[in-house]
């Protein structure tokens, strides 16, 4: 018996070996190059300007609150429309079939920056949008070069990521809960506050982190549809990497911008813990 188990664990050893050369490869070796950078200065004297400079410069005080205010309405919005689209996919009885999930996932198969390219296409002054409003008799609109078009854009590219754990989430729930809440008088909305909301948020923390952390750190969204104009922390750090060619406050920024991020997840899914045993309950 003992043989067999120090075989088997040879054996998952053998088995994990890539993933741990990967890992350590892709993952821990760039972390460990980009953290060097960072607590360096170009003349390789340590220093922690690099880290606190996401804080203490304005331009970067600037575009972190901008990344911040972008990422969170981008995920507001992307919660107000999962909920229910989810939920009217559930009352039509897609829930269950493939179909709905093809329909989540759809978008996601074309190329991202096609598809940037095309909401730029759409919000143009001289664009779709402002082509029909024209055609039905009101004003055109400015809304090209904008926080408005990023965030537009932002919700269009995001929107499955919130989708699917919320839809997942939804359609793991007993219908014989939904059922006896009804037959006890509750409402729509009520089954709704009572029992699905509260049942589904682990899908919304995942939800959550899966939109928040893209929009917090994207910069090709504000590049396309910011024309240039609109500065995120994300092309800030673009820019000290390739325009600027400063490793070490790109580096800086990058290590400062991923600590806040882990710090929101590391919250989030302690949140989705505790909605987990609290829903157990």
């Amino acid at each position: 018996m003992n043989e067999d188990k120090v075989r088997n664990g040879n054996k998952r050893s053998l088995l994990s070996g890539p993933y741990a050369l990967w890992i350590a490869g892709f993952t821990i070796l760039p972390l460990i190059v980009i953290m060097k950078y960072a607590l360096t200065d170009k003349t390789g004297a340590f220093t922690t300007a690099n880290l606190t400079a996401i804080f203490t410069d304005p331009i970067n005080r600037k575009a972190l609150w901008l990344s911040l205010k972008i990422a969170v309405g981008t995920t507001l919005i992307c919660i107000l429309l999962s909920y229910p689209m989810v939920l009217a996919m559930k009352h039509l009885g897609l829930g269950k079939k493939g179909f709905s999930l093809f329909i989540i996932i759809l978008p996601m198969w074309m190329n991202f920056i096609l598809r940037v390219l095309a909401w730029q296409m759409i919000l143009s002054n001289n664009g779709l949008l402002n082509l029909l409003l024209t055609t039905l008799g009101f004003e055109p609109v400015r809304i090209a070069n904008t926080e408005t078009a990023i965030m537009i854009g932002s919700v269009y590219d995001y929107l499955p990521y919130m989708m699917l754990p919320i839809f997942t989430a939804i359609m793991e729930i007993n219908e014989d809960l939904i059922e006896a809440a009804k037959d006890l008088g509750a409402g729509g909305f009520t089954v709704f506050r009572k029992v699905i909301f509260p049942l589904s948020i682990p899908g919304l923390l995942s939800g959550f982190v899966m939109v928040f952390v893209p929009s917090m750190t994207s910069f090709v969204i504000a590049d396309i549809l910011g024309g240039g104009k609109l500065q995120l922390i994300g092309n800030i750090i673009e820019q000290e990497f390739t325009t600027a060619n400063n490793w070490p406050a790109g580096s800086g920024l990058s290590v400062m911008l991923m600590l806040l991020v882990l710090i929101s997840t590391a919250f989030t899914m302690r949140r989705k813990t505790e909605g987990r045993e609290s829903a157990l309950w």
